[in-house]
């Protein structure tokens, strides 16, 4: 059985769950809080195990909703569906305030960020006498449906199972799409998905926002089911309730969503009764059960419980290239127009200098390489060319334009593209995903069109251009496969590809023969002659001389960050300086 029918029959048997009658209500109750909890848990596994941002605070955000339908609908009388746009504007607002300073937060400071909000609301809300303060708001009236009230259980729960469905499918289809890639990019590291485009602190902030208005959702259904709300209930220990279900599902994991609620709330039921009656007292203790329990999942099952029910499952199958009008393509400049100019550029990381008032042009059709021995300044000269590291002092001029203190999203734009020294691949996605990646910017459309599944003709086009860079690589076998299943050699590869995908104007390749062996060295050389002969130039860094004689029309070498060399590959190679510095005298 496949994931897809295994979803479809889970969901046909939840639907029909109210019409049986054998089913007590009690069990009906139960499954309402699942399908509660698992909207919460759901936007988790986006923004933590995609998204790479752990909170704490969702809660908030449930608590959001539920008191901005209960104010509307106790206070001003709203009807109860009038107000539901407005609870998720009211949280996309809250969110949007809130994200914008807390996806900026990086290392141990962004979960003690969340933890510190999502106890500053709670106190908020309870100290609010508006709100009812600690008493919270009684009296939130029920949902109607064709003009009757939805008093009971099973009455109410079409509604929490309807709108978590929804909620899965719409954030399948915005994995599944350009914007989606672009998060998925994000938890391999920033840097990465900056090189072809993606803006890390805009895409995290869209998918804080994204959680939260599935939080705010599964307030607003939560006050007009209890049809009262308290501050209790969106509390710093809710928050760590939600992020365990999202942890113990599996985190990264769609259906781990509702895996890891159900586990939850189940266990939670159970250990109220059971640990009192075992321990002769009242207490809290299933907190401490959940403590041990998440533990001891980090220790046996990191990425939670939902790939160990995966393993049973089909694989989807390799996703179809279809025909597709082709991406628009760049003009590339006329062979021998000046492309790059380095202008005395220096980098300092405190008293050391990395880059020494390095200076050096490339021309359109050019194969450069930047060769020096380790730590002489070649991937940070990379670094301050594509904008990962700011100069401290020079220039860089591309095309004409000044792009020195631009970021590497706005260098990518205007046709520099890259690949890195230590591999930067997203590695449980697909070798063509990772191709995709790199074609971010010549696509536009944006996550609701995704979620709507407007997006098909552009993402047709995308992936058949993936497709055509993977097989200009020579990775055609390797296509469908996990990106982290091949060899370093092929990983650097897939990198080329990935840069291709962008149509660069100028690729720099970090060390890309590292890895290969002769024969896949040598169809790198003849790849790099094809693409020079197509209008692309080529910035190198490699240690491999005798690759780098064979392939380069000109050399610029390093030494501790200083230029101590320029020119062509046999010129160069019976430099004194460099044969002294560099290669010891053995050139």
């Amino acid at each position: 059985m496949s994931v897809r029918h295994l979803a479809i029959l889970f969901a046909l048997v939840s639907l029909a769950v109210p019409f049986v009658e054998a089913v007590p209500e009690f069990w009906i109750t139960l499954l309402i809080f699942i399908g509660m909890a698992s909207l919460v848990a759901l936007g988790l596994v986006l923004l933590t195990g995609v998204g790479g941002i752990t909170s704490f605070g969702q809660a908030a955000f449930v608590g959001f909703g539920a008191y901005t339908t209960a104010v509307l609908t106790t206070q001003y009388g709203l009807s109860p569906w009038l107000t539901l746009p407005l609870s998720l504007l009211t949280t996309g607002l809250a969110a949007l305030a809130i994200g914008a300073v807390t996806v900026r937060l990086s290392g141990h400071f962004l979960p003690l960020g969340t933890i510190a909000w999502g106890i500053a609301f709670y106190y908020l809300f309870g100290n609010i006498q508006w709100l009812g303060a600690y008493d919270g708001i009684s009296g939130v009236p029920p949902l109607e449906l064709a003009g009757e009230p939805l008093l009971t259980g099973r009455s109410y729960y079409l509604v929490v199972w309807v709108a978590l469905f929804l909620a899965v499918i719409a954030t399948l289809h915005l994995l599944d799409s350009r914007t989606g890639r672009a998060i998925r990019a994000l938890r391999r590291g920033a840097v990465a998905a900056e090189s072809f485009g993606v803006r890390p602190a805009r895409a995290k902030l869209l998918i804080f926002v994204y959680a939260a208005l599935l939080a705010g959702l599964s307030g607003w259904l939560y006050a007009h089911y209890q049809r009262a709300v308290t501050p209790s209930t969106f509390g710093i220990n809710a928050g760590i309730e939600y992020l365990l279900m999202a942890v113990v599902g599996g985190a990264g994991h769609v259906y781990g969503a509702i895996v890891g609620a159900a586990l939850v709330i189940l266990l939670k039921d159970q250990l109220q009764d059971l640990l009192p009656a075992l321990l002769g007292q009242q207490g809290n203790y299933e907190t401490i059960v959940f403590g041990v329990a998440l533990v001891l999942v980090l220790q046996v099952a990191r990425d939670g419980l939902w790939p160990f029910v995966a393993r049973f499952l089909k694989p989807p199958p390799p996703r179809e290239i279809q025909s597709a009008p082709e991406l628009p393509r760049r003009a590339m400049p006329a062979a021998g127009e000046p492309l790059l100019e380095v202008q005395e550029a220096r980098k300092e990381f405190g008293g050391l200098v990395a880059v020494d008032n390095l200076s050096f042009s490339l021309q359109g059709g050019e194969i450069l390489g930047l060769i020096g021995p380790n730590g002489a300044g070649k991937s940070t000269s990379f670094d301050l060319i594509t904008g990962v590291q700011p100069l401290t002092a020079g220039g860089v001029a591309f095309a004409g334009r000044t792009i020195g203190g631009r970021g590497p999203e706005a260098i990518a734009a205007l046709g520099v593209a890259r690949s890195f020294q230590h591999v930067k691949l997203v590695p449980d996605m697909s070798v063509l995903e990772n191709v995709a990646l790199g074609a971010h910017l010549r696509g536009s459309a944006g996550a609701v069109q995704g979620i709507l599944r407007l997006d098909r003709a552009e993402e047709r086009s995308i992936f058949a251009e993936a497709a055509r860079q993977v097989e200009r690589v020579g990775l055609a076998a390797q296509m469908h496969q996990p990106a982290g299943s091949l060899a370093l050699g092929q990983m650097r590869i897939v990198e080329i590809a990935r840069a291709l995908a962008l149509d660069p104007a100028l690729v720099l390749l970090d060390e890309p023969a590292a890895g290969l062996r002769r024969m896949e060295k040598q169809d790198l050389a003849d790849l790099l002659r094809r693409l020079q002969a197509d209008g692309m130039s080529v910035l190198l860094v490699e240690h491999d001389m005798e690759f780098v004689m064979g392939v380069t029309d000109r050399l610029v070498v390093l030494d501790f960050g200083v230029k101590i060399a320029e020119g062509p590959p046999r010129q160069v190679q019976a430099d004194p300086a460099v044969q002294e510095a560099y290669l010891g005298g053995v050139l």
